[in-house]
């Protein structure tokens, strides 16, 4: 039946109302707690909805309710798309319109517009959600999602590349990285090397790049790829890596000192690769007391962490050899990765195309995400007057285009 589509929809809105760009825009405009409750009222729905869906079977005040809740989620997405859209803005200097409905309050933007119109819109999501919630504890349903505990139901990563998937301007940078890597053959002490960027720019691709490079195969007897993003948690990593280890659960408890000795004796002297990905804690004593000496006391000769993060600081906190920033994409390179997104259908022989093309281009400052958004929003539209109206959405650099730089 149609509602059985309900849960992936509201897991995704829930993933959506946690992400990292989200949660920013929304800290900026003072309205984090109001995300936060609706991110709370989405994981509480989450957790019950497979339950009530087998309930609306028979109970037509149950299947009613999943009717509304569905209305309500699009809503919710709706709101969060604008607050990924004001992300993308700050982040790219575009202008924040790659969909048709963020078209209509671009005019009127402003900060002190923008704040109060999502305000009001997540206040009316919030009501709608909230009712929805109190009718469903009433239903005496169970939790019938089962998932890992977790402290954000943040995004995950993976160490696969996808090979038909081509990558644009990063062989330089990959060149680098495998050289310092294997150039720390010889040292004795595990060496931790950041990769940092501001969001958007493929620093998680990078890092891909670089564990999956035959060289780098070859000289690790180890390979373990973790995301962190929220939870810097000592004994959550440590569980986690010793399962990356041995490609299996760890049933030890979550006591430090067990997980200590695991981890020493699964890894022992093995020269191991170790890749965090978006890494976001910026608490000094947390990476120096806690995690530095469980990671950095194991492993043979020339291990290393490769950490990924957007913060400049969080680089400095972790690193032992110098961080290699990434930087963004060339004229040319930017024109490639658009190309290949944008004119995938073949119409690049319209010379009025390529020339908006262009522009767009320009305006995307050399940001892989902005680029990779418009090219791909723009390979479904093949007459002149669309991409006129994208190009002309832009709202010009006055309110923060260097928004997200330092994150």
């Amino acid at each position: 039946m149609a509602e059985s589509l309900l849960l992936p929809l509201v897991r995704d809105v829930a993933g959506k109302a946690a992400d990292a760009l989200v949660e920013t825009v929304t800290r900026m405009y003072g309205l984090d707690d109001d995300r936060q409750t609706l991110e709370r009222h989405l994981l509480a729905v989450e957790c019950k909805l497979a339950n009530a869906e087998e309930m609306s079977e028979k109970n037509p005040y149950v299947k009613s309710w999943m009717k509304e809740l569905k209305s309500v989620a699009y809503q919710a997405d709706d709101v969060l798309d604008d607050f990924q859209y004001e992300a993308l803005h700050r982040q790219s200097r575009i202008g924040k319109s790659t969909t048709r409905k963020a078209l209509s309050y671009i005019t009127r933007h402003s900060p002190l517009l923008f704040r109060f119109e999502m305000s009001r819109k997540l206040k009316n999501v919030l009501k709608k959600i909230n009712k929805l919630v109190e009718e469903m504890n009433k239903f005496g349903l169970e939790n019938s999602v089962h998932r890992e505990k977790r402290q954000h139901p943040c995004r995950q990563t993976h160490s696969k590349l996808d090979d038909c998937t081509k990558i644009f301007g990063r062989d330089d940078d990959k060149t680098v990285v495998v050289k310092q890597l294997l150039d720390q053959q010889d040292q004795q002490k595990v060496k931790v090397l950041p990769i940092f960027g501001m969001g958007g720019l493929g620093k998680t691709t990078l890092a891909k790049m670089v564990y999956n490079d035959q060289e780098v195969q070859k000289n690790f007897q180890l390979k373990m790829w973790h995301c962190v993003s929220d939870n810097f948690d000592a004994t959550a990593l440590l569980k986690s890596i010793i399962e990356l280890a041995v490609n299996k659960r760890c049933d030890i408890p979550d006591t430090i000192e067990l997980l200590r000795k695991q981890l020493e004796e699964i890894i022992g002297q093995k020269r191991f690769l170790l890749v965090l990905d978006d890494v976001w804690n910026e608490e000094k004593r947390m990476w120096e007391d806690e995690l530095k000496p469980l990671l950095c006391s194991v492993g043979g000769p020339g291990s290393v962490i490769v950490v990924t993060c957007r913060s400049k600081q969080v680089a400095s906190i972790m690193c032992t050899v110098k961080p290699h920033e990434l930087v963004f994409l060339s004229e040319e390179d930017s024109w490639e990765l658009f190309l290949n997104k944008a004119f995938s259908n073949g119409v690049n022989d319209q010379p009025e195309l390529v020339a908006i093309g262009r522009r767009i281009v320009n305006k995307c400052g050399g940001l892989p995400l902005a680029l990779k958004t418009m090219g791909g929003l723009l390979s479904s539209k093949q007459k002149v007057q669309e991409w006129k109206a994208i190009e002309e959405s832009n709202i010009g650099d006055n309110d923060g285009g260097n928004f997200f730089q330092g994150l």
